[in-house]
């Protein structure tokens, strides 16, 4: 057959077939949906850590005029409570595999090494003229990332599939 050939139709059908397959809708794959409900989750959370603790924080240093660090340990004993609460029984809710005591243990860690870095970060920034209130934002970017990796895999690991 040349490239000008017409092959005939099958049996059946019709000869001018212009009707195509029905659309399929754009369906993520399960895995996807979880992992992108679970970030929301997450951010949730990290949102009302930051926001709760830059209220508690903008009290403490504008209106009673605390020294930075006294108001941004305030505001992040605060923010660390309630951040841990949406996290453990929310956004990482079926990841359970561990003790209470070991989950509160690897948050209580890898949050004391955050906050050295954290405070690490905002007073470099105010030693250079920035607002810590400003340094709140940078540092905040920086931990979205590292604190949900190390949620996700280390402080709320996912359950074996085996194990489940």
């Amino acid at each position: 057959m040349s490239r000008g050939d017409v092959i005939p139709a099958k049996a059946g059908t019709p000869k001018n077939n212009t009707s195509r397959p029905p659309a399929q809708s754009p369906v993520q794959p399960k895995a996807t949906n979880t992992a992108l409900k679970q970030f929301l989750k997450y951010m949730a959370g990290g949102g009302i850590y930051f926001w709760t603790g830059y209220a508690i924080f903008a009290v403490g240093y504008s209106v009673l005029h605390w020294w930075w660090l006294w108001a941004k340990m305030l505001a992040d004993a605060v923010g660390w409570s309630l951040n841990y609460l949406v996290q453990r029984y929310w956004a990482f809710a079926e990841h359970h595999r561990l003790s209470e005591m070991q989950h509160v243990a690897r948050y209580l860690t890898i949050e004391s090494i955050g906050f050295v870095l954290d405070y690490a970060i905002i007073a470099g920034l105010k030693a250079i003229g920035i607002s810590p209130y400003i340094g709140f934002f940078i540092s905040a970017a920086f931990f979205t990332v590292w604190s949900y990796l190390w949620y996700k895999y280390w402080v709320f690991p996912e359950r074996s599939k085996d194990k489940s």
